[in-house]
């Protein structure tokens, strides 16, 4: 097949919609069809929306002859009137890889309005859709009021090579200190603030906190993160590490014991995932796609996005002074983790959806 993809920069970031996206396309490489990627300048979420009306920008479509063209909803500020002008009267199915809408996060109603005007005109310009997980699915057809051709294919946790078994996990959780590991963006969605402040509250400081994420993309919120720490005298008990290596992350997972990253919305939430494959015990809150990967109380937590602070807080402490809890958990969280398919498995489901989509097309044609 030949497909194409549309994204903004490239896809060597450290988010999981890149590594999603990375994974397929190298699994299409595998297979043998011809990759083409269409990148396009990141900007302003607004300045994006002007690239919809520059012909230049929008010409360049009609030269590809695809079999599909996949875009990142990220992309949909410079695309939702483009796919309207340009790219439905072309041959070749549309299809969006959606990992979480705007419109799904928190955002004053003012911003999410526009913000929802804007992501529906997208939804309803395209032919079908990618989606990384149910709530993914369910918030994108309420946005379009209706149901949509796609399908769901779950991310994978096998990125990382995992050396623990049951024993190991076990024998871990008995250790004096409870080691505790965000991973994600610094940025105030993912919520390390709220991780921040429950674990001041925390008496027993028999903790550590790995921090894993980039301090770069939101200069003030990591400021006042360093100035958090300063204040409640945390410097001993957190390192920041910034961004790291696959191996660097494998190493830290190893030794940890909980993963905390209380976001206000995920999509589905990879690092949840990726992090059971350890053994290690997830908290996440109700909303999102972490309530399809966490089984609450039985192998991670999930926590009410409205009381976080308080709720992250009894969580950590009932880990912390129950050591066969946190041992029973994180074995459960290792089983759990076994039950999600591997990125092959995940990539070959997309793939046969689209396999069927063509054939369907070509037996149209005959």
């Amino acid at each position: 097949m030949k497909i194409g993809f549309a994204i903004y920069d490239n896809l060597e970031n450290y988010s999981g919609s890149s590594l999603y996206m990375r994974k397929l396309v190298e699994f299409f490489h595998i297979q043998g069809d011809q990759v083409t990627m269409v990148t396009m300048p990141v900007q302003n979420y607004f300045f994006r929306l002007s690239n919809a009306y520059i012909n230049s920008f929008l010409e360049r479509f009609y030269q590809y002859d695809f079999d599909f063209l996949i875009l990142d909803e990220l992309a949909h500020p410079s695309l939702d009137w483009m796919n309207r002008r340009f790219i439905k009267p072309t041959p070749y199915p549309v299809i969006s890889m959606i990992h979480q809408l705007r419109t799904s996060e928190p955002h004053p109603k003012s911003i999410k309005w526009i913000y929802r005007q804007f992501e529906r005109k997208y939804i309803l310009s395209v032919d079908g859709f990618i989606y990384n997980s149910q709530a993914t699915k369910h918030a994108v057809e309420a946005v379009a009021g209706k149901k949509l051709k796609g399908v769901v294919a779950f991310p994978s946790g096998d990125r990382l090579p995992h050396q623990l078994g049951v024993h190991q996990i076990v024998q871990r959780a008995h250790q004096e200190i409870l080691n505790i590991i965000f991973v994600g963006s610094i940025i105030p969605r993912k919520g390390l603030h709220i991780l921040m402040k429950a674990l001041a509250r925390i008496t027993n400081k028999n903790w550590f906190l790995n921090i894993v994420g980039n301090m770069r993309l939101d200069p003030s919120y990591a400021q006042d993160i360093m100035r958090f720490v300063e204040t409640y005298q945390l410097t001993n008990h957190i390192k920041f590490h910034g961004k790291l290596s696959d191996e660097k992350l494998e190493e830290l997972l190893n030794l940890s014991h909980v993963l905390a990253v209380p976001s206000t919305y995920e999509g589905f939430g990879i690092v949840y995932l990726e992090a059971m494959g350890f053994g290690v015990v997830p908290i996440g809150t109700k909303a999102g796609g972490a309530r399809e990967i966490i089984f609450s109380g039985q192998d991670g937590y999930l926590i009410s996005a409205d009381q976080a602070q308080e709720d992250l807080a009894k969580k950590l402490e009932v880990l912390l002074n129950d050591r066969n809890r946190l041992a029973a958990m994180g074995v459960a969280s290792y089983h759990k983790y076994k039950q999600y398919p591997t990125w092959y498995e995940t990539c070959e489901r997309i793939r046969g959806f689209l396999t069927n989509w063509k054939n369907e097309k070509d037996n149209q044609k005959s």
